[in-house]
Formats: C-alpha cells, structure tokens, sequence
C-alpha cells in the first residue's frame, strides 16, 4: 500500500480572506490531504481593519481586541503561517511563489499546487511635496494604527487635518476630535461622503459642522508644509492654508495587485483581479482571488466593481476554502451596501447613487422623506432622511441612501434585501417588517420612501 504526498496550497495574505480560505480549507482537508502554507508581510494576522478608527479614538481600549486569531492559533490548526514574510514574484507557469523573509531578506521559492492570492488593498498616497513627511499617516493596517497613535501621544499641538472626506475620512475626524484635537476635513469633492449624493452628502457636512469639524469642499491638497524640523505643520488647499500637528490620509484604496499583473493574471477595469461565480481567477484552473485585490459582480449594474469590504472578503475566504477543500460554493455578487457613523450621526447606502444610474443610461424618478427612527410620541425618537431611487418605467428599486440619528443605519438592510431579490418599490410597500413603538413607526421610514416612489413612478409613467 502506497501512501500519496499531500496537495500544498499557498495562500498570499493573512488576513480575513487569505485566512478564512485557509481555515475553511483545513475544516474540509486533513494535513495528510492538504498542507497550508500562508505568507503574511506584516506582524499581525486575522485583524478588524475597520475597527482602526474607533482604536485610535479610544472606544476600543486594546489593539490585541481587534485581532480575532493570532498566528499562534492558526498554527495550531496545522496551517504553515510565515509571519514578516513578502511574497514577491509568482511564477504561473513553474506553480511556484518567490517569498522573501523581511527580517533576514532570504528569498525561497515555493511550490504549489493550488494558490489564493489575497493581497488586498493598499492606500491612495498622492504625489505631492511632504507626504513622506514625519506626522503624516494613512491608517491601512493594525500597525498604521499604533504609528498614529505614538504620534498622538508624543505631539503636544492639538490640530488635525484630515485628507479625504470618505467613510476612512469621516471616521478618522471623528477619532480625532474624541482625542481633544481641533479637526479640520479637507476634501476634494462636493460633498462628504461622495459614495451618497450631494444633497445627502450636504446632510452629513451639516452635521460634521455642528459637531465642530471644519469641513472644506471643492478644495484639492497642494503641499503637505513642514517646520525646521521636518516634521508636518499645515496642509495646503487650493489658496488656503490650514496649520496641523498631525495629518491623516483618507483618501481611498487601490486594489493590490502589483504580483498578479506581473504574473499575467487578468485585471478589470479598476484594476482588481478577474474572478468568476466561484472565485477562481478567470483562465486559471488552480489560482483563486479575493478580498481587496478582487473585482465583483455588482447585481444591479450588472458591472464588475471594486468594492473593499470585511464582509465580502471574509465571504470570499469561505468560498474560496470551500472550494479548495472539495466542496462547492460560489459569490454570486453585492448591491454595495456600506454604513458608517461620525459621532452620533449615521449614514448608510446601498445600491447605485444618482450618477450611477445615468450613468448606466437608466431612466429613474427619486424621492427623498423625512421621518423618525420611533413612533413620534415615543421617548428618544430621532430624525432620519431616506432618499430612494427607481426605475422609471418598471418601479425597480436601484438604490437607497440613508442618513440620521440612532437607528438610521441598519435600515438600509432592508434595501438591500431588496435590492438581492429585484424587488419593485410596489413590491416592497408590502413588506411585512417588525412594528412596535420603541423600534419604528406604523410605516418604517424605508417604507414611507417605498410609496412615494411608487407614486413618482406613476406619474413619470404618465
């Protein structure tokens, strides 16, 4: 009786996608049927990114209360988890990956039979003069989080400009002005929040405002100035200068997939990896992708989008694993759902915003409702606005957007089901959702918005 060599997959990432396709793997495969070997460049692995924000403004008290599985714990699962290690070249044809140990700058190339690449996203660093200067940060991973906070600690000025007006921008402002720092948010578009409309953007920018963040619009970062010493001391905007003893990048993601496009693996129009329903790389029988270096289905565009989430990356990990490991399952897509807070104010959305629709050269009516997260006469009852956007001439809802006070945010999860199963607006006004006085009025805001658009599809039907 022969025994047979177990199949080695490498997977490049150890965060939630690398590691969830790594510990779904090992759920379904033996170490006798399957060795894993994971290369993660930094020092921590399994980590809440979207959680740096509230570290930092101190509503999470400890870094290790972010990190849902050590490398320790991965590695006794028998998962072959090599810390501090970069993999800097794949090889398609030879199935191998070129790894180098950041300690001691060895390269080794590894064989393999099935690979995962999830490399993830890495941040938008404009091209202007002092980016690099000490004082300035981006806010990517756990250990972008403490160089922010030991700056924090060791500056004694209390000024703050933040760069980028996005849910890392709105976030990281408000972060900062818990740590007693005067915020301003400097950004580039209209509005905050440009993945809203302006109109509730402006919502947003009102509220920043009253909570004592200054919020500049319309205004495009020039200069990051430094002191004698080197280190940041204002930012430049347009003809406007505005003095900071720390600077915050929030200015978006780019997929990462320097590795991918080297190795000939294809890429979408925004530059993240091909895959198909069951997340393996299109053209390649044996590569699967996910996470932040992915392109996904957006179900109601029907185009592929760059979309950098926990949530879909940790889905795509338990896709990819299953797979791997020989089950089946697949990512069917998203309607692009995101929620965020600044303070006590919330904000939400799923599905296309205005531009996206016209964009897709959609016809559409939108309506816009004022109403509250309670019964009117119950106590601590909140104002919300929800604006919902349908398809002209068949009432298909494409999209909702939601902004208010406790209990707004997690509307929107009732859109984006919504949104999933094709619903018409008509449809949805007859949804048999939970009613008592604490928790909503007889008509839930989403609801109220529903029937006014069915009324606006009517008359735009004539």
């Amino acid at each position: 009786m022969t025994s047979t060599s177990p199949e080695t997959l490498i997977v490049i990432g150890g965060d939630a996608a690398g590691m969830s396709a790594a510990s779904q793997a090992r759920r379904l495969k033996s170490p006798a049927e399957l060795k894993i070997i994971a290369f993660e460049r930094g020092r921590f692995t399994s980590y809440s990114a979207c959680g740096i924000p509230y570290w930092v403004g101190g509503d999470v008290s400890d870094r290790d209360d972010l990190i849902a599985r050590t490398p320790e714990e991965h590695r006794a699962r028998e998962i072959d988890l090599r810390m501090q290690t970069e993999v800097v070249g794949i090889d398609v044809e030879g199935r191998r990956v070129r790894s180098r140990n950041l300690k001691t700058g060895n390269d080794v190339w590894t064989s393999y039979d099935k690979l995962v690449i999830a490399t993830g996203a890495r941040p938008v660093r404009p091209p202007i003069p002092g980016i690099d200067a000490p004082g300035v940060h981006g806010v990517q991973n756990l250990g972008d989080g403490q160089a922010l906070l030991d700056t924090l600690a060791g500056t004694e000025g209390r000024r703050a400009v933040v760069v980028g007006a996005g849910y890392i921008g709105v976030e990281m402002a408000e972060s900062l002005m818990k740590r007693g720092y005067e915020v301003t948010l400097i950004n580039r578009g209209e509005q905050p929040m440009s993945t809203l409309d302006p109109d509730m953007g402006a919502l947003v920018h009102e509220a920043m405002t009253g909570m004592g963040i200054t919020v500049v619009s319309d205004a495009e970062v020039t200069e990051i100035l430094t002191g004698a010493d080197g280190r940041v001391s204002g930012v430049a905007a347009g003809a406007a200068t505005y003095p900071a003893d720390v600077v915050v990048l929030g200015v978006g993601v780019t997929p990462e997939t320097t590795l991918a496009k080297a190795a000939g693996l294809p890429v979408g129009p925004s530059g993240g990896l091909v895959t198909d329903l069951s997340m393996r790389v299109r053209g390649h029988e044996d590569i699967w992708a996910g996470g932040d270096c992915v392109e996904v289905l957006d179900l109601v565009s029907g185009r592929l989008r760059h979309i950098p989430l926990g949530t879909h990356a940790n889905k795509h990990g338990q896709v990819i694993g299953s797979n791997v490991g020989g089950d089946y399952a697949t990512f069917p897509g998203v309607v692009g759902t995101a929620v965020s807070k600044v303070c006590d104010l919330e904000i939400a959305r799923t599905g296309l915003r205005e531009k996206d629709a016209r964009a897709e050269g959609l016809q559409f009516v939108t309506v816009r409702i004022e109403s509250t997260s309670r019964a009117g006469y119950y106590p601590g009852t909140s104002p919300m606005t929800v604006k919902m956007t349908a398809e002209r001439r068949t009432g298909r809802l494409l999209g909702v957007q939601i902004v208010g006070r406790e209990g707004a945010a997690k509307r929107v999860d009732i859109a984006a089901v919504a949104l999933t199963a094709n619903m018409t607006v008509d449809r949805m006004t007859a949804l048999d959702l939970g009613y008592a006085p604490p928790f909503s009025p007889v008509w839930d805001p989403v609801l109220v918005a529903a029937r006014k658009a069915v009324a606006a599809v009517r008359r735009a039907r004539g």
